[in-house]
């Protein structure tokens, strides 16, 4: 394709993310629509929002390469997703979320645990962890859409990544939530027919059909580079020897750590607070899971089927051509697909880019200006938008900065990483907050406290693929990581901080002298002086 045409059609696309952009803005006049679009989102359009949202150019383009260079084992993450971050997320988190947040008035995820525990501190470092730790989350999302740019187009990734940063900008800062969800529920739209095309066009690529596709993949095995096999890797259509140290990054660390981190992701979370009933939740989940088994499982399966590609046309396999795992989906498609093919998908991982980081952007300016600056400061609603607003630039602005530091095969990673932190700090108070009736901020703030430090801890002096890389670890105590014994090392942040952080929420919630406080409590209650 021409670049004319390729450039008519990206201004295209952006000129309909202004029109949105506006329209949000326009529709925007008070702070409960700015941060979650007065409580009257059409259920479609929140359920899109949402899918939009939770997929990202991390899960296109990152995890597209885990599953090139892993195989379809990555797989299980896509029903794990559907399982956990559609189904259980709307009808066991989501129901009683939007209940709990008309209750207490609440905008924000860090508001709605701070009224609901009666804690300043509970939202202060609730949205201190969203700030401080989501822009990692951002900027790998950020290099996602950015590698996809410059591979298309054949400009520079520098030029790239700041085109992408200053479109996504205008359109945050300006039109809030309803801005942020009427262009995601078009870039969900947009991804959606994307990845069905290449679903149907991949195996005209390969001439072949499904089942061909698949043996053929299979009796490919044998070419599995000696690194990856050493690391346990038997083939691209089977799971890594089990508790080898593939199997360990696969399991542990890609699909349990995003699988169950999705439900404690704060810039998801305020999406079930944006309908107007309980009821408009359930539409939603039946186009949660069709919208994630065709965008995710679509992707895996290409992922691992762009081997056999290369195979044919190059005689290599993904891996050996393109040793950064986060450009194999790039190269792919732009090898594999129809010039003009590669144009649309482009405009699905600005897509999924676009509406995973406005969320984020979104979710980090309100962490300042409604939870912290507002908590420190009792000023009127305008000026709060005003700081939500600065809020947002500053995170698009660190989250550029990030991008610049990362290095290879990290998307995937680090999403990873911030879903885990996310889950070890947040789950099991906010599961708490919506199905148990005690209610203890500081046995909150210690689950929390524990959850945060221990995810740091592991991650910087455990868990080998980021303490290698810190160096603080070595800088220390001379040695990578400090428990040399296999499989600990291998072992996910995630098993650790999650159950150590579930552990002191349950211990303080039900311990002896909490038990006798609510007896009393209650006991107040029906004997009125």
């Amino acid at each position: 394709m021409s670049t004319f045409y390729l450039g008519l059609i990206v201004v295209l696309y952006l000129l309909s993310l202004t029109a949105l952009g506006y329209l949000g803005y326009k529709k925007t006049t008070d702070t409960s629509d700015y941060l979650v679009g007065g409580r009257s989102m059409n259920p479609i359009v929140m359920s899109l929002s949402y899918g939009a949202t939770f997929i990202s150019a991390s899960a296109i383009v990152g995890f597209g390469g885990v599953a090139a260079a892993y195989g379809m084992g990555i797989q299980w993450l896509c029903m794990l997703n559907m399982l956990m971050g559609v189904i259980i997320a709307f009808i066991v988190f989501g129901r009683p979320t939007r209940k709990l947040g008309v209750k207490y008035n609440a905008a924000t995820f860090p508001q709605l645990l701070g009224r609901h525990y009666k804690s300043k501190s509970i939202q202060v470092l609730a949205a201190l962890v969203i700030f401080l730790c989501m822009p990692l989350y951002a900027a790998v999302v950020l290099k996602g859409g950015a590698v996809f740019i410059e591979q298309i187009f054949k400009i520079d990734f520098n030029v790239a990544l700041l085109i992408f940063t200053l479109v996504i900008a205008a359109y945050v800062i300006a039109g809030g939530m309803k801005g942020v969800m009427y262009t995601d529920a078009l870039q969900a739209i947009i991804m959606f027919g994307c990845m069905a095309f290449l679903l149907f066009s991949l195996y005209s690529s390969l001439d072949m059909n499904f089942t061909q596709a698949n043996e053929a993949l299979t009796n490919l095995k044998d070419q599995v580079p000696n690194k990856y096999h050493d690391l346990g890797h038997q083939g691209w259509t089977s799971m890594p020897v089990f508790q080898s140290p593939q199997w360990y990054t696969l399991v542990t660390s890609l699909i349990l750590g995003v699988g169950v981190g999705c439900l404690a992701q704060p810039q998801l979370i305020v999406r079930f607070m944006t309908v107007e009933s309980t009821k408009q939740l359930n539409r939603g989940v039946a186009i949660g899971c069709v919208f994630l088994i065709v965008t995710v499982g679509t992707i895996y399966h290409s992922g691992a089927l762009s081997n056999l590609f290369f195979f044919k046309t190059q005689g290599k396999v993904a891996t050996e051509l393109i040793p950064d795992i986060d450009k194999i989906i790039p190269y792919f498609i732009d090898n594999a697909m129809p010039a003009w093919f590669s144009a649309i998908f482009m405009l699905c991982i600005l897509s999924a880019s676009m509406s995973t980081m406005s969320s984020q952007f979104h979710t980090m300016g309100a962490a300042v200006g409604a939870d912290i600056y507002a908590l420190a400061k009792r000023k009127n609603e305008s000026n709060i938008n005003s700081v939500i607003r600065i809020g947002v630039f500053f995170s698009i602005v660190v989250s550029y900065i990030i991008c610049y530091a990362l290095p290879m095969n990290i998307i995937a990673r680090g999403t990873s990483i911030f879903m885990g932190i996310c889950a070890s700090a947040f789950l099991p108070v906010y599961f708490g907050s919506l199905y148990i009736k005690t209610v203890n901020k500081n046995a909150a703030l210690a689950s929390m406290y524990t959850g945060i430090i221990a995810s740091l801890f592991v991650l910087a002096f455990v868990h080998r693929a980021e303490s290698a890389s810190l160096g603080l670890c070595r800088f220390i105590f001379g040695r990578d990581v400090l428990f040399e014994n296999y499989p600990i090392y291998m072992i996910d942040p995630i098993l650790f901080a999650l159950p150590f952080s579930t552990l002191v929420y349950v211990v303080g919630i039900f311990s002896p002298k909490e038990q006798k406080k609510n007896i009393v409590k209650e006991a107040a209650i029906e004997e009125p002086a």
